[in-house]
């Protein structure tokens, strides 16, 4: 066996990449620079409540209680104030107010377990409020978007065209084996972000939202005869809104009535709320419920799992860890998490290692995937450009279980999820990515092109280089939609 001179191989390395450091290997008498991530393990703590002043005599019974939490959501900037107090500026209220009267796509609905997890260990002042990842997406200001591209030109409602795929009402039919299920649409919160600002949640003074209009009964059967007339149809994602607002007994009927036909062999139940309000994934009817689901699943075969939706590792608490472990006692394959990358929220390899591990380590909740945040209005404050998310993906490689290592995928329009290094050709000038894809969706089955077609995809415009900003300029005049 030819033998291996340790002393060459570090030159030979930084001949291949003159960016590898001197000492790459074989000289362990060296000093090292040390990671750029440093793993620190960080208990789960849930953060006292009561130095809120509206929830200083708030009781731990009432604190864990489904009831008591969705009875004292807030929903309005007087209710906000009535939990914060004087902690946070007039100006801070009138920034939030501003957004909420012009900008907003979502209204707002924030539980007391997510406004718990804003400045958690710090004492509440107007300038920690305002720097708050988790109040970057939940409670949006007015100050916080951009006022120079404040949407992509390209941006629309439905960014993703779920609803133009809908082959029953609520039943986007995208991927060739596998559909998403609204079932209705609400949440028990309301994330600035929601890709599906087009459908879920209240109409705000800027969007008009649409609404569902076949009752729930009518809805349910209507995805289910869908599905049993198209057995190439294998994975259903049970959302919304959030499976969590449909009742217990509706919720377990559809899903009894999904594991009656043979040809699903995944069913996914999508909600924020593990996270957002662990208590309603506590109560006994809910996790009895949820064991029958999951024995009849595993009897037949199936694989059952929750995905919810955590950004920030503010955001897990123990009461979020005992839920996706009752999950998981009663018979739920994975728990996973499906997060979103946004500037000033998470869009660092810091940010996604600690969440990643908080994750993985201390809730028992799988990284799973990370999206780009999608096309829609007033959302260019968060967008990342696509080199930005193949950097990020390249800095958390090596640090997680390969099995734990989350894909960062961009979700292109008409095209669905792709890696972000599945790039076909990216004109980094423009922000102008373009993607192929190797299926067509349910609104292509006579399109003989689709496969051939290379679909764009678009960088935010602040983000690029003067010579970009400066084409947009003069060729972006087409409107949100």
């Amino acid at each position: 066996m030819t033998q291996v001179d340790a002393t060459q191989v570090g030159p030979a390395i930084a001949a291949l990449d003159p960016a590898a450091p001197a000492h790459a290997a074989g000289t362990p008498e060296q000093p090292t620079a040390g990671q750029p991530y440093e793993y620190r393990r960080r208990p789960l703590v849930e953060p006292d409540w009561t130095r809120f002043p509206g929830w200083r005599q708030v009781t731990r019974d009432q604190w864990e209680s489904a009831q008591w939490q969705r009875a004292n959501c807030v929903k309005n900037v007087r209710q906000l104030r009535a939990v914060l107090g004087d902690t946070v500026d007039d100006d801070c209220y009138a920034d939030l107010t501003a957004d909420q009267t012009n900008l907003a796509t979502m209204s707002m609905l924030v539980p007391p377990q997510m406004l718990n997890t804003m400045v958690p260990d710090a004492p509440v002042t107007t300038d920690a409020f305002r720097a708050d990842p988790i109040r970057r997406y939940m409670l949006p200001l007015a100050g916080d978007r951009r006022t120079d591209w404040p949407s992509h030109p390209y941006a629309s409602r439905d960014s993703l065209h779920e609803h133009d795929m809908w082959v029953a009402e609520g039943l986007t039919h995208r991927y060739p084996t596998k559909v998403l299920a609204e079932l209705l649409a609400t949440c028990p919160q309301y994330c600035g972000h929601c890709t599906r600002m087009d459908l879920v949640g209240n109409s705000t003074p800027t969007v008009d939202k649409l609404r569902l209009s076949l009752k729930p009964v009518d809805r349910y059967d209507a995805h289910v005869n869908y599905l049993r007339a198209h057995p190439g149809v294998r994975d259903v994602v049970v959302s919304g809104g959030d499976v969590a607002n449909v009742p217990w007994r509706h919720l377990e009927s559809y899903l009894m009535r999904l594991l009656e036909i043979e040809t699903i062999r995944d069913i996914r139940l999508a909600t924020k709320a593990l996270a957002g309000l662990p208590q309603h994934w506590l109560q006994p009817d809910v996790v009895e419920g949820l064991e029958r689901v999951a024995r009849t699943a595993a009897r037949r075969g199936v694989n059952l799992a929750i995905h919810t939706h955590v950004n920030h590792a503010q955001t897990l608490t123990p009461l979020v860890a005992r839920a996706a472990q009752t999950a998981l006692e009663v018979g739920v394959r994975d728990v996973r998490n499906q997060g979103v990358l946004m500037r000033g929220v998470n869009a660092t390899a810091t940010d996604l290692l600690d969440l990643c591990f908080a994750l993985q380590g201390e809730a028992g909740i799988l990284p799973y995937y990370f999206y780009m945040c999608d096309m829609i209005p007033n959302a260019e404050h968060w967008r990342v450009p696509v080199w930005h998310a193949q950097r990020l993906q390249h800095d958390l490689m090596g640090y997680l279980p390969g099995y734990a290592t989350p894909r960062i995928v961009c979700d292109v329009p008409f095209v669905g999820k792709r890696w972000v290094h599945m790039v076909t050709e990216y004109d980094r000038e423009r922000g102008i990515s373009y993607w192929t894809k190797n299926y067509r969706t349910s609104i292509e089955s006579a399109d003989e092109a689709a496969l051939d077609r290379r679909y764009a995809y678009y960088d935010p415009i602040d983000s690029l280089p003067d010579a970009g900003r400066a084409w947009w300029a003069r060729h972006g005049t087409r409107a949100a939609r």
